[in-house]
């Protein structure tokens, strides 16, 4: 059985989330700062559009007046006097030869074909020569002539530039403080799921009383921890009940299969008991000792299955415990022509009661021993694998199907020839609640041939 974990954090959905919504911040954020940063230079263009194509109307109607002449002077009285800052002015003749302005030399390679062309000029400032971005109009002027009107861009691309600036701090800043609350977000809500998850694995461990956290904040995890709380609460009452009931059922029962079994062996004792008679009564024996054992091993199961935490727990050495059985069980399986062998790696300890994994492994082995015929052999193997203690008891027996190899270990589940007999098919269900009980992960394989049985224990460090 593989017992769920808490992912981690960038794994988790509620991250996933917050990182989707932070991306559709963002995404809304650069649109409107984007869209607001176009808009702002298309109105700026338009208006300065606007004020070149006014001064070329207002000089072209100087033109109709006062004609060329009446041009050139109002050029340079805009120039010397009232002029935009950042004017450009200038007047040509058909030959692009400079009559006036305050630019020395045509801009372009004959007549621009833009509406509003863009050029660069230089100007020398103190101390610098510098070069400026001037945006233009030209109309051609019904004597040939053409006649140049145009502004400085410096200080607009300067604005552009700090707006396209501030858009940007505002876009990084946006985002960082949606990455920042969706990170608390998820994180808070990764911390919650995750109570809940260690909470759920240590009621499957066997903690029944432990109950989902209510943080009080009155919202849906509290909510569904309540709900999850009383039914818990419910299931404990019901087990309880169930375990008190199964436990006087038992001890109703055993009392008289132990009393029966006494007056047996009474009547066995008899001088005068004829032969005829014997053999009932120690074949109605034998069944009650069968009893007897099926008893008890149901009750270890139900204790296991029961959820109760596990007695006298300690850090068991492993590797011990099985070369002491090995050595228990190896006389028997040489009678049975049986070769018994142990492989271990020494000084592997995992934590639990000693007591029932000695029953687990003797389970382990007395169902290989029953069903493997003899010339068999039987292996014991502990090894460490990672962060777990890997127990094998594996043999080349007839051994079992992949269908009940699925089954068997599950509670109050028979499987084929392994469930039935004079052993009631209960030794693997006790090794499957065994192991649930230990936390541990109980598997059967095909050895190819016969059966392998696999328990991993969570390893614990020998100074524990």
């Amino acid at each position: 059985m593989r017992w769920p974990r808490p992912r981690g954090l960038f794994q988790t959905t509620a991250f996933r989330m917050s990182m989707g919504y932070t991306l559709l911040v963002t995404l809304a954020v650069g649109v409107t700062l984007g869209s607001t940063y176009l808009l702002t230079q298309r109105i700026l263009r338009d208006n300065i559009d606007l004020i070149i194509d006014t001064e070329l109307n207002s000089l072209q109607d100087q033109y109709v007046l006062r004609g060329i002449r009446g041009v050139s002077a109002e050029i340079n009285v805009r120039i010397d006097s009232w002029g935009r800052i950042g004017s450009v002015y200038m007047l040509v003749n058909p030959s692009f030869k400079r009559i006036a302005g305050n630019v020395t030399n045509w801009p372009f390679d004959g007549a621009p074909r833009e509406r509003w062309p863009e050029f660069r000029i230089e100007s020398i400032e103190p101390g610098q020569r510098s070069v400026h971005p001037v945006r233009a109009a030209v109309r051609h002027l019904p004597n040939g002539d053409w006649l140049l009107v145009g502004t400085d861009m410096s200080q607009d691309e300067r604005y552009a530039q700090a707006f396209q600036t501030a858009t940007l701090w505002g876009m990084g800043l946006s985002i960082l403080v949606a990455a920042i609350a969706g990170f608390a977000f998820s994180f808070r809500l990764s911390r919650r799921v995750g109570a809940v998850t260690d909470t759920c694995v240590r009621i499957m461990s066997g903690d029944l009383a432990r109950r989902l956290p209510v943080a009080g904040s009155h919202d849906e995890f509290d909510a569904l921890a309540v709900s999850v709380n009383r039914v818990l609460d419910r299931l404990e009452e019901q087990t309880s009940t169930l375990r008190a009931t199964f436990d006087s059922v038992a001890h109703d029962l055993r009392a008289p299969l132990q009393r029966l079994r006494t007056r047996m062996d009474a009547v066995l004792r008899l001088p005068d008991l004829q032969p005829l008679m014997r053999e009932p009564v120690e074949s109605a024996l034998r069944e009650v000792d069968r009893l007897q054992r099926t008893l008890a091993t149901l009750l270890q199961i139900a204790l296991a299955e029961s959820g109760a935490p596990l007695a006298s727990v300690s850090a068991v050495n492993l590797s011990d415990l099985v070369g002491e059985l090995a050595e228990l069980f190896e006389p028997v399986a040489r009678e049975r022509g049986l070769s018994l062998s142990a492989a271990v790696q020494p000084a592997l300890h995992v934590e639990g009661n000693r007591q029932l994994l000695a029953q687990l492994i003797s389970n382990l082995v007395e169902n290989a021993l029953k069903f493997v015929p003899a010339g068999g052999r039987i292996e014991l193997g502990v090894q460490r694998q990672g962060g777990r203690v890997r127990l094998t008891v594996s043999d080349n027996g007839p051994g079992m199907p992949s269908e009940q190899r699925r089954q068997a270990g599950q509670p109050f589940v028979r499987v084929g020839a392994h469930g039935s007999g004079s052993g009631g098919g209960l030794g693997l269900l006790l090794v499957g609640a065994i192991a649930r009980l230990h936390r541990a992960q109980f598997v059967l394989e095909d050895n190819l041939p016969g059966l392998r049985a696999l328990i991993d224990l969570p390893l614990i460090e020998a100074d524990r």
